[in-house]
């Protein structure tokens, strides 16, 4: 099995020890994105809506490095601050997902870095 690391400056540094992405075997592994500003590295301010927006732009940057995208990802796991967040965090995403969205769990946590409100991670198929 080879291994191959995903890099884009489109997305989010890490903010610690793991990389953006993982491709092996066809598939790719991204790394939990929560919505910072690729260019600042600073938390995207506002709504559960606007910090999802920009945790599945930063998933879509990372998977088109990769040679994939939103549209062939195959498992999604979401991670929320406040599950009182679920409803409006569907609305946003669904514009990210088509008509065929992948499978997908999401869970409340106690707490997410930097103060995030969600994180996003995903599992896609590459080309």
């Amino acid at each position: 099995m080879s291994k191959a690391v995903v890099k884009t400056p489109e997305a989010p540094e890490a903010v610690g020890p793991y990389s953006q992405g993982i491709g092996a075997n066809g598939l790719i592994f991204c790394s939990g994105q929560i919505p910072l500003d690729p260019q600042t590295g600073e938390l995207v301010v506002g709504s559960i809506a606007d910090q999802t927006r920009r945790c599945m732009q930063s998933l879509s940057a990372v998977l088109e490095a990769a040679g994939s995208s939103l549209e062939k990802m195959v498992k999604v796991t979401v991670y929320l601050a406040d599950i009182a967040d679920y409803a409006e965090f569907n609305d946003a995403y669904a514009a990210f997902v088509g008509d065929e969205p992948p499978a997908r769990a999401a869970f409340a946590v106690s707490a997410l870095p930097k103060g995030a409100r969600v994180e996003v991670e995903c599992v896609a198929v590459v080309d």
